[in-house]
């Protein structure tokens, strides 16, 4: 097996294979050449090539989204490094594991105008968990000044320079272990820089470094008992309890504390289409339940308590409502971090919901009330009426999103690109099959294609994609690779636009609007699937969906994708028109 020459490069490849790094996705250049070398050659590990770096960082999101477990990212030196940055932050608030390797110039070339050089250290700080700058190996070679003390003999100077070595050494060490152990057990992206000194291509037969790994020192997951017996006793007094899902990974909480929620009949739980958790008594779809309302409704379902896990809510009008009406109290479970979302935050329980439920409700009492009897007949009232609606408007986005929605297999997963695709989707109830998955910690639109298709090259199950048209094509380079599986399908809302901000106040219609907002356009994905090797169709009405649809999830030796075409001075209206029906 071939390796790096440079100690720092056998360093960090070693310690990502000790600690379980498996899947390096790499982009094209020379600094990082002595990491490429070795990851490689080495066959632990499962490299990917990817040369638009702001799609590489997304594509690596999407494999440790599913794997929940630390995925790295590769890179040169330079503005390499920045492209990254989107992913980065998106995995800071989504809580996933991403480990970001830079590539550097040694110290005494930064700031002296070398080509593909920029002040590298501490570059995400504000959305990085931890930020290790590793030091650069000293060797006869590259005898770095700033490094060495002036010396009086040589035997001083060889043995000063042993001691340096040997630090330094340490010092990368223990850097690396604690950027990945934080990335592992926090669950969040760190960032090691790691500076390289010419020549960087020369390999050696033989590794010449044995990096100690350090463990990670486990979370406990127990309650205190005293902020547990003050839960359950609140908890017992209160008559309308409200439980309020955001983003939740698939099965990772035991529905049998699930279905105890459901049978007590003052517990409200509203879940989001990325809560991934089902029972029939839930509150799924909440804008179609609360979008209607008034304020003396708003003050009949105001919750005593509101419990609270997951990551970050998509309904701005579930916002909208506990920031005004608050809880007397808010919970929020989880294991690293809760967020003041409503403003009533008053007590922040680390450890799973798994768990807390499993020492909880086996110790509260379920309670009579018409809390949530009453809001099931509000729920089963919008049913019908939605049902109704849909039955009778005319194609549009909403129309395409029930059809969409409704032809998806069981047991697959659902990736929703952002801005209006998500909130369509939170209007319908979806298959209790589909894991469904979405960049919902910055919300931005730019790395959704990627996202879906590294989320699709780690798990066997077959992928779909809902995105809407200006997302798709700004994340266009994400199809720039070989790894696309062929059971991979793109579904695009082009509503020539962006639609959603025809629903937002604001004059339209205007040369304004149409340029600054909506940036209306004409373009297509067809000659984009063509380029990239897709199977391309697209519908403007009903009956074509429906015919393409068909036949759009069976095997196939290449990925789909369906483009749907919608009347862009229609949707708004359609929609609109929606939450005034359901009253």
């Amino acid at each position: 097996m071939k390796y790096p020459k440079i100690l720092l490069a056998q360093t960090v490849i070693q310690l990502c294979k000790t600690k379980g790094i498996k899947h390096i996705i790499i982009s094209p250049g020379s600094r990082n050449a002595p990491l490429t070398i070795g990851f490689s050659n080495d066959d632990y590990f499962k490299c990917y090539s990817i040369v638009d770096e702001r799609c590489a960082a997304f594509f690596a999101l999407g494999i440790s989204q599913q794997l929940k477990e630390p995925t790295a990212v590769l890179c040169t030196s330079g503005s390499a490094l920045l492209n990254y940055y989107p992913a980065v932050a998106e995995a800071f608030y989504s809580d996933v594991p991403l480990v970001v390797l830079s590539a550097d110039r040694p110290k005494h070339l930064i700031d002296i105008g070398d080509g593909q050089t920029i002040n590298q250290k501490n570059v995400f700080e504000n959305h990085i968990l931890y930020s290790a700058n590793l030091k650069l190996d000293i060797n006869e070679e590259n005898e770095v000044e700033e490094e060495l003390p002036i010396f009086k003999n040589l035997e001083n100077k060889l043995e000063t320079l042993l001691g340096l070595k040997q630090g330094i050494q340490e010092y990368n060490e223990a850097e690396i272990n604690k950027a990945i152990n934080m990335a592992s057990s926090k669950s969040g992206p760190v960032h090691i820089n790691i500076p390289f000194d010419e020549p960087l291509y020369d390999m050696v037969d033989v590794l010449s470094v044995n990096p100690k790994p350090i463990t990670i020192e486990k979370k406990t997951l127990e309650v205190e008992e005293p902020i547990l017996e003050s839960c359950i006793n609140d908890w017992n007094l209160a008559s309308k309890k409200m439980v309020l899902v955001g983003v939740n990974q698939p099965n990772t909480i035991e529905q049998k504390w699930l279905d105890v929620l459901a049978k007590d009949d003052s517990v409200i739980v509203f879940t989001e289409t990325t809560s991934n958790i089902h029972n029939n008594e839930f509150f799924p779809s909440i804008d179609k339940l609360i979008a209607p309302l008034k304020d003396k409704d708003f003050i009949n379902l105001q919750p005593d308590i509101l419990l609270t896990f997951g990551g970050l809510i998509v309904s701005k009008k579930i916002k909208a409502f506990l920031r005004k009406y608050k809880p007397k109290q808010h919970w929020h479970i989880d294991l690293n971090k809760a967020n003041d979302t409503f403003f009533s935050l008053n007590q922040s329980i680390q450890t799973t919901p798994s768990y807390f439920f499993s020492k909880f409700l086996p110790k509260v009492k379920t309670q009579e009330s018409d809390y949530k009897p009453n809001w099931n007949i509000v729920k089963s009232i919008r049913h019908n009426k939605h049902k109704a609606y849909l039955k009778a408007i005319d194609f549009s986005d909403l129309k395409a999103f029930e059809i969409i929605l409704s032809a998806i297999p069981n047991d697959t997963i659902l990736q929703l690109g952002n801005s209006s695709t998500v909130r369509y989707a939170q209007l319908f109830d979806l298959n209790k099959t589909i894991e469904v998955f979405c960049n919902r910690g910055t919300s931005g639109i730019d790395g959704s294609t990627s996202t879906a298709i590294g989320c699709a090259v780690a798990n066997t199950k077959q992928t779909t994609l809902i995105s809407g048209d200006l997302s798709f094509i700004y994340d266009s380079n994400a199809l720039w690779n070989s790894y696309i599986p062929n059971n991979f399908r793109i579904i695009i809302i082009n509503n020539q636009g962006g639609g959603i901000f025809r629903i937002l106040p604001g004059h339209k219609n205007t040369e304004n609007f149409d340029t600054y907002f909506e940036t209306k356009h004409q373009l297509t994905a067809e000659y984009l699937c063509k380029m990239y090797g897709f199977e391309y169709a697209g519908v403007s009405n009903e009956l074509d969906l429906n015919n393409k649809l068909y036949s759009f999830y069976s095997e196939s030796h290449q990925p789909k994708l369906i483009e749907i075409f919608t009347p862009k001075d229609l949707n708004d209206e359609i929609l609109l028109q929606y939450f005034k029906s359901i009253s």
